[in-house]
């Protein structure tokens, strides 16, 4: 059982692009404590995704100087690369160059293409999510945390995760059955129970 995780193909299959992770309730880590992550790629270098419920309270044009007018929130996507500026959408083959993640969304692409599908209004807010920074894991670190009960590996529509839900976290546990639906009850600090 010890290798368990050692195999890439199974590790693919566990945490490839398109997979959710969800953070279990007491989760720690400041910087994904209640959090839900959609994976973006996996290697044998390691993984990267993006925290889907992490708004910051900068939009787009204060991120990106000559960016046209929108009111385009900028997400945290994670603790790494906070100097990078990424994003997802569901232009799909309108923006050359982008990797699709799950049926209709697609990762990263040509910027100045998505800066004039915004100007032209073909793509809105509900279309594109900006993330400054990523998350990431080295080769096999994701599995380890799995093994340890840090997250639970999910999976989520397209229209869910472009959703501008308040309560994210919440709703991707209950959405996974009974049993989970306790986990989105507990409260955040259990002393207060």
């Amino acid at each position: 059982m010890e290798n368990f995780f050692e195999n890439i193909n199974f590790e693919q299959e566990l945490f490839g692009a398109g997979k959710v992770l969800i953070s279990e309730p007491f989760l720690p880590d400041p910087n994904f404590n209640r959090s839900v992550i959609l994976l973006v790629e996996h290697n044998k270098e390691g993984t990267i995704g993006f925290v889907l419920n992490r708004p910051s309270d900068l939009m787009i044009t204060d991120v990106i100087d000559e960016f046209p007018n929108s009111k385009i929130p900028v997400f945290l996507g994670g603790p790494v690369g906070l100097d990078q500026l990424f994003y997802m959408h569901t232009a799909g083959n309108l923006i050359t160059g982008s990797k699709e993640i799950l049926p209709g969304l697609f990762w990263g692409g040509n910027f100045e293409q998505i800066k004039l599908l915004i100007e032209s209004g073909e793509i809105t807010s509900n279309g594109i999510r900006f993330f400054v920074g990523y998350s990431g894991w080295s080769e096999h670190q994701l599995a380890e945390e799995v093994k340890e009960r840090s997250w639970i590996v999910s999976k989520l529509k397209t229209h869910e995760i472009m959703s501008d839900s308040s309560s994210f976290w919440e709703d991707a546990l209950k959405g996974m059955g009974k049993e989970f639906k306790v986990f989105a009850q507990f409260p955040e600090d259990p002393s207060l129970n």
